[in-house]
């Protein structure tokens, strides 16, 4: 009887031994692989790469003096001639007067505002003519950030908000130097 029962458990073991290794082929050979998973491509344009490379040139002279009609590092800057020397720097010529932006380009709704566009402003003095000019440094619509020449309380390349009071009262437009 031990026999009996020893070769039983043999034929059940070889069995299901069987029957296993028939079950793991059988799935495997259905089993479709996973797909690769996708992850977005975070592709940098030539023009994306541009504007910020403009970026970076513009912060490299914060702190540098405010000066009337200024348009050196070493004199110091007026707010266009901020602008100005900084898209010289990258082959793009722009106007050396705040004014000569008045009706240059197409302007941008805020949606569109892109880092390196150039914002317009109204003078401080006179909100009949454009005064004042800077580089959108950190695009967000309205609460853009820009880089300038300001001739105000800190009398140097700065950063500024283009939705503080002082900024969004005088906006008048934005613009792409890119795209003139």
């Amino acid at each position: 009887m031990a026999f009996v029962i020893l070769a039983f458990m043999k034929i059940l073991q070889h069995t299901i031994l069987i029957a296993a290794t028939v079950a793991f082929f059988s799935c495997r050979e259905n089993v479709k692989p996973l797909p690769e998973p996708k992850v977005a491509a975070v592709e940098t344009s030539a023009e994306d790469t541009q504007r910020e490379s403009i970026i970076a040139f513009a912060k490299k002279y914060m702190g540098t003096k405010y000066c009337y009609a200024g348009g050196s590092p070493q004199k110091g800057f007026d707010c266009s001639g901020f602008v100005n020397f900084v898209y010289k720097n990258f082959d793009i010529e722009l106007p050396r007067s705040s004014s000569g932006f008045t009706k240059l380009g197409k302007s941008l709704k805020p949606e569109e505002f892109k880092v390196g566009d150039i914002l317009v402003f109204y003078g401080y003095r006179n909100n009949k003519s454009v005064g004042h000019v800077g580089i959108v440094y950190e695009a967000n619509g309205m609460k853009s950030k820009f880089i300038h020449a300001s001739s105000g309380k800190e009398m140097a390349v700065t950063i500024s908000e283009l939705g503080s009071d002082q900024y969004t009262r005088r906006f008048y437009k934005c613009i792409d130097p890119l795209k003139l």
